[in-house]
């Protein structure tokens, strides 16, 4: 049973959320502009000279994309349950499976059918990707590569490197995917592999 009280939880939550930003390579200015709230406030929220409020930490939950009860610690309420909570970002869905701030992040990525291809729109960003495709045909376009993964292929990347995900043959494709910051990488290591789909394993 948890016997932390509630002073207990509310001085922890500073020494936290330094940590979650250190971790996530933001620096205070950065996210004074990003949540609206002064980089003075913020620097006394995480050396415990200001106390947490819900003002203050929602802004906060949202940048950093965790849970409210991430940030505080709150106590387990004995419920093992996951209430997973879908996202939709770029006509995809993905289902967070990890709670942990920082670190390596787990999700179920669903992408729809479509009854014509899209054309890639590679991007770029800071960090590092594992992926396992469940079911469907996955097209990786990563830099000048252009693959085929079909069910139970993986591919690890460098998320620095342009990149792009969808549908090979216009049906739904269902992965799980590993993503973390830059300098973190997941130990799950993939050997050249062709398949007869014309894709490779990274």
């Amino acid at each position: 049973m948890d016997r932390r009280t509630d002073d207990d939880v509310l001085d922890a939550v500073g020494p936290r959320l330094r940590a979650l930003r250190r971790d996530r390579g933001i620096t205070l200015a950065a996210l004074a502009a990003t949540t609206g709230v002064s980089e003075s406030t913020l620097s006394r929220l995480e050396s415990g000279r200001r106390r947490a409020t819900l003002e203050l930490l929602l802004p906060l939950a949202r940048t950093y994309d965790v849970p409210l009860d991430d940030l505080v610690g709150a106590p387990h309420t004995g419920d093992p349950r996951i209430h997973l909570k879908p996202m939709r970002r770029f006509g995809m869905t993905f289902v967070p499976l990890s709670r942990r701030p920082g670190g390596i992040h787990a999700f179920k990525m669903i992408i729809p059918a479509r009854p014509e291809p899209r054309e890639p729109t590679p991007q770029t960003h800071e960090g590092f990707e594992w992926l396992y495709v469940l079911s469907g045909h996955l097209r990786l376009v990563l830099g000048e590569r252009d693959l085929t993964l079909p069910p139970g292929e993986a591919a690890e990347f460098d998320t620095s490197l342009p990149h792009w995900l969808g549908g090979a043959d216009g049906g739904v494709v269902e992965l799980l995917i590993l993503f973390g910051p830059q300098g973190v990488r997941s130990h799950v290591r993939a050997g050249p592999h062709r398949s007869s789909h014309g894709g490779s394993r990274r």
